[in-house]
């Protein structure tokens, strides 16, 4: 206690330092008068007096020094003048000081905004209670959100059926709580009282949801267990930012109703303003509802009660000293067991299957983590991007620190003659290095945050209320305080070194020249890191440029001029799929088909790659049923008669859907190319006959044509087998529920694809007259053009392609004006040399020939450093190029001559300069 007391007083002197150094004056003079007296009454003079009180008193600075180092902290002081030194020189030169601020500012912005993504999207737990004791039944995320749970061929079970999460609850009390939640993403149509429907995205969980989480209610109350039976009133949990959105925080909205796919819903509370569900989401769900209401809202297209129809994640929180591995273990067992109760499970292939089922355990505390695994690789390549251009600053900012130090050699060597400590002047180098870095990690946060916003909308584009913040977290700025920190030490200490260890003596003679040729090594070496790191962003941005130029130009199959798709939900509208669909498509097609300028209108399950897909096993008569083994999948879309002309697919044989395929006609199919080679490789498939139920269709539809291969799944993959078959046709004689429960899916239409030529905003006009007449409570989910549809599915590519190009030219700047300021502040150096040159007959091309061979000896050493890092750079982002080689000549060739080009341009204008030196003039002013 006694050394804090003395700890705090000293503080408090510091802080008082002006009117302690008057006192201490003011005592040390009393002290001198009083001697002074002593020795007058003695009989000396006044001079003598003086003379001899100061004898006897020492030595009056020491002693002050002494007083000092009692009542203060010396290197707190020391720090404090520092600063204060610091501050001076940035007044004198503020140009300088800004210049620095904002290069590091850019540095350290770019990094901090790709850190807040990285933090926020893959090192960011759910904002739950505790989330390390979370762990989800299966440890890898399913493409499709209804499976049957056995498509993994290693056995690995990760999706569930209903009937399958209440047995595991049941027979798994190692878990507190055990909650399921939807696979998949779910549209429904969202209505209030008398005002338009709107399409909100929406997540069936199980009662005990939000109590497993622990997540509180901002207002009302959440589900409990009750509110999921059967026979429970329909209720609705609405998430915080759509109540804010929506209806502005109205807090009547709380046991309200609404009507959700037209049924009457309660909302019985508002979630926790920061929980944004179970996985972090672009469109995080607007409203929770009770795995008992699907049923109610989905009418017969509710899988709740289909035996093996999986489309639940399960996400528990264990009990303390629970074992995990023989968890695994007892919950594989179980399941394996019960699998082979289940009648569904024992057809189809699935019994050779069930032996190899088994889950993984994985830890939950960042949920599910979907978009984790889509964006991890892009995020740590944007990461190794920034800190590419940071680095670039850094060295730049130390060259600039550099030239400043050896401007002011002078005053450094006139320190150092007078006995100033070369640690001191380290340490108040260091220190405006670090402000410096300080105050760019500042201006960086704004950048950072502007950057985010940004990435963010280019990301992700019409995302409403997406849970990935733009504002930095704690965690966030204690990373832009390490890095401004750190990138204050770096670009720092190199420049802080060299120029504390000039020669005092020679310094105050005038012999610079040699400090100076000290200097320019390393500047010239950081020029050097810094041309090599530029060429492998400008590699980088040269390969995923290319990449993303032959993404968009691939040849997808399709003619996009004038197309454009509507995706609606009919059954938001309340349409079951044996009601009045077949009517509801029949007067759509005859309302679009009236609006001016449409050419062609036709509707399908999906659109070419807007999402969705489907894929059904194919069965061929007279052949074995396939191996569950077997790849015998191919994509699956119906469609009505004009939906191949709509989309601009290519008739390469037979015909195409026409009007007569309907209900009265025999079934028919259009397959495309990769269709026929699959299935018939060596045969003609016009007029061969093949099913997807089995043994229940086999051989039902006839192939009656062949269309060119189009994308609908993924862009960067061959276009996979597919059939199109009449949306108007369907099986009525199908007897496994599974099969009459996929039939009734295949019916939901909810694309229409038109060739209409005229304008957006005339045809989304008419378009929204054309459903209100159709039926007012039809809600349209997007209208957009074909193109920008297949643009799409490029928009993180081409953000990485873009961000890439933003820091290569970055990084061409900073090398050009560090190159540019080295290269002129060496021929100020040797103005007496090229002086010389001249006066002994060098003419101007011969100085600037001599400049700019120094200027590309450095680029050529950084080319030697440059291109192999580029090449093993290049190997490392393979995986994110499409169509293009890790070491593609031409992005090489490209970012050299870019490269080379500005290296000529900073190292031609201080040449130049040079080569118009007065000789006389340089010999005199040397």
């Amino acid at each position: 206690m006694r050394y804090l007391r003395r700890f705090l007083a000293k503080c408090i002197s510091l802080v008082r330092n002006r009117c302690a150094e008057e006192e201490l004056n003011r005592e040390i003079n009393g002290h001198l008068a009083l001697l002074e007296d002593d020795y007058r009454e003695k009989g000396m003079s006044a001079d003598e007096a003086h003379f001899a009180a100061r004898r006897a008193y020492g030595n009056v600075e020491q002693a002050k020094q002494s007083h000092r180092e009692e009542r203060s902290i010396l290197w707190l002081e020391q720090f404090m003048q520092d600063i204060r030194y610091t501050i001076r020189q940035f007044r004198k030169s503020p140009g300088f000081a800004i210049t620095v601020i904002l290069t590091i500012a850019l540095g350290i912005g770019a990094n901090t905004a790709i850190f807040t993504l990285i933090h926020s999207i893959l090192l960011k737990s759910l904002p739950v209670a505790d989330p390390k004791s979370l762990y989800r039944v299966g440890d890898v995320y399913t493409d499709c959100c209804l499976t049957n749970g056995l498509e993994n061929s290693n056995g690995d079970f990760d999706i569930f059926s209903w009937d399958n999460y209440r047995q595991l609850r049941a027979s798994t009390p190692e878990f507190e709580q055990l909650a399921a939640m939807q696979a998949g993403e779910q549209l429904l149509s969202v209505r209030r009282g008398t005002n338009p429907a709107h399409s909100r995205q929406a997540e069936f969980v199980s009662g005990n949801y939000f109590s497993t989480f622990g997540v509180a209610a901002f207002a009302g109350r959440m589900f409990t267990d009750a509110d999921d039976q059967a026979t429970a009133q329909p209720v609705v949990v609405m998430s915080y930012r759509t109540w804010q959105s929506d209806y502005a925080g109205d807090p009547s909205v709380v046991d309200s109703t609404f009507y959700l796919q037209g049924q009457l819903v309660t909302v019985v509370g508002i979630a926790a303003p920061d929980f944004y569900g179970d996985r972090i989401s672009a469109n995080p769900p607007s409203f929770w509802v009770p795995l008992s209401d699907e049923p109610l809202l989905n009418g017969a297209n509710s899988v709740l009660h289909q035996p093996i129809a999986c489309w639940l994640y399960l996400l528990g929180r264990l009990r303390p000293g629970v074992s995990i591995d023989t968890l695994q273990q007892k919950i594989s067992a179980n399941l394996r067991q019960w699998l082979t109760t289940v009648d569904g499970y024992q057809r189809h292939g699935f019994p050779a299957l069930i032996s190899k089922v088994h889950v993984v355990l994985a830890p939950g505390g960042a949920g599910i983590e979907r978009l984790q695994e889509q964006t991890d690789k892009k995020l740590y390549l944007l990461l190794s991007i920034s800190l590419l251009v940071l680095l670039v600053a850094c060295a730049n900012v130390a060259n600039l620190m550099l030239a400043r130090g050896m401007k002011r050699r002078a005053e450094t060597s006139m320190r150092m003659a007078l006995g100033s400590a070369r640690s001191r002047l380290i340490r108040q180098m260091l220190t405006e290095s670090v402000l410096l870095g300080c105050l760019g990690g500042l201006a960086g946060l704004a950048i950072a945050y502007a950057g985010t916003q940004t990435i963010l909308a280019l990301a992700f584009p019409g995302a409403l209320h997406s849970a990935i913040r733009a504002t930095p977290s704690l965690a966030v700025l204690g990373f832009a305080f390490l890095l401004s920190l750190a990138t204050g030490m770096v670009f720092g200490s190199v420049p802080a070194w060299i120029t504390s260890h000039a020669d005092p003596a020679e310094a105050l003679r005038g012999a610079t020249r040699s400090l100076g040729d000290r200097a320019s090594l390393p500047q010239k070496w950081m020029i050097i890191l810094q041309a090599a790191f530029a060429l492998v962003l400008l590699m980088g941005a040269g390969l995923l440029t290319k990449s993303l130029q032959n993404m968009e130009r691939q040849d997808f199959g399709l003619q996009t001029a004038n197309r454009y798709v509507l995706h609606f939900d009919p059954m938001g509208a309340g349409y079951l799929p044996e009601g009045k669909l077949a009517d509801l498509y029949r007067r759509l097609e005859l309302h679009f088909a009236a609006i001016p300028g449409m050419q062609s209108v036709g509707l399908a399950m999906y659109s070419p790659l807007d999402g969705n897909q489907w894929t059904d096993g194919i069965t061929l008569p007279g052949r074995p049923l396939p191996d569950p083994n077997d790849d015998n999948d191919a994509l699956l879309n119906r469609v009505s008669a004009n939906f191949l002309d709509a989309t601009g697919q290519t008739l390469i044989r037979g015909r195409g859907i026409s009007q007569a395929d309907n209900e009265h006609g025999p079934f028919v199919a259009v397959v495309n190319e990769a269709f026929a080679k699959k299935f018939f490789p060596h045969e003609d498939p016009i007029g061969r006959r093949f099913g997807t139920y089995e043994r229940e269709d086999t051989g039902a539809y006839e192939i009656v044509g062949v269309v060119a291969n189009a994308k609908y799944t993924d862009p960067h993959e061959d276009a996979k087998a597919m059939a199109f078959e009449p949306l108007a046709q369907w099986q009525h004689n199908l007897k496994d529920p599974i099969f009459v429960y996929l039939e009734k899916q295949t019916h939901i239409a909810g694309a229409v694809a038109m060739n209409y030529r005229g304008t957006r905003q005339s045809l989304e006009q008419a378009i929204r007259s054309a459903l209100a007449e159709v039926d007012p409570n039809l809600a349209i989910i997007n209208l957009r053009s074909l193109d920008s549809q297949l643009a799409g599915n490029f928009s993180q590519e081409r953000l990485v392609a873009r961000l890439t190009v933003l820091c290569g030219l970055l990084a061409l700047v900073l090398t050009s004006i560090g190159l540019y300021g080295t290269t002129a502040y060496q021929t100020t150096q040797r103005t007496r040399e090229i002086g010389l040159h001249m006066a002994f007959g060098a003419d101007r091309s011969q100085v600037v020939g001599m400049v700019m061979r120094r200027t590309f000896g450095q680029l050529i050493f950084g080319l030697a450093l440059g291109i192999p890092i580029s090449l093993m750079g290049g190997r490392m982002m393979e995986s994110q190029l499409y169509l293009v080689k890790s070491y593609d000549p031409w992005s090489l060739v490209v970012a050299i001559f870019v490269l080379a080009f500005a290296v000529a341009v900073a190292g031609f204008i201080p040449a130049r300069r040079a080569a118009s030196i007065d000789p006389l003039r340089a010999l005199r002013n040397e």
